[in-house]
């Protein structure tokens, strides 16, 4: 069996130009690593805040590597160079609010400010794309949080299998 191709996308002009490292990236990692029992490897790039760069990488990342999940991390507040959604958006061919709705509505128990926020996540071919937060505390509550229902959706998607340890993360799949 293959293993799973999944996608960590730091999106951060400084930490693409090295003047901080990316451990909002690694954090993501760190999690995939904790909860998932299915083999997988990591597609893990990090790429400066320019729409049309985002893109591409996740065209790349789904239509050339072959990825059934993408991870973003950055680029979803308010400020003028934050395009994440906006670029995530142009490449699905279905988004999924819910995702968003839910991951702003945890994080609005621990801060007020997650009112800001802009995540969102879709589909593109046999792919779902989840924007995350840039803080890993924030990320590891936003990943709790759907990371339950992404296993089904990339089965229903025609994605691969994917399993979590159900003592960390219990993926639902409805009864058949």
């Amino acid at each position: 069996m293959d293993k799973a191709l999944i996608g960590v996308l730091t999106i951060s002009d400084r930490a693409s130009r090295g003047i901080y490292e990316d451990i909002s990236g690694k954090a993501i990692i760190d999690y995939l690593n904790d909860v998932l029992i299915t083999p997988f490897e990591v597609d893990y790039r990090v790429i400066p805040d320019e729409f049309e760069v985002i893109k591409e990488t996740m065209i790349d990342m789904v239509d050339n590597k072959g990825c059934c999940l993408i991870l973003t991390t950055g680029g979803t507040g308010p400020a003028k160079r934050d395009v994440t959604p906006e670029a995530t958006e142009s490449v699905c061919e279905k988004m999924m609010p819910g995702f968003g709705e839910l991951m702003r509505q945890v994080s609005l128990q621990q801060v007020p400010t997650a009112i800001l926020s802009r995540q969102t996540a879709g589909i593109r071919g046999s792919c779902l794309i989840v924007n995350l937060p840039g803080k890993p505390q924030s990320i590891k509550l936003c990943l709790d949080a759907v990371f339950p229902a992404i296993p089904y959706c990339i089965e229903l998607i025609d994605g691969p299998f994917i399993d979590t340890d159900p003592s960390k993360v219990k993926a639902f799949r409805p009864k058949k």
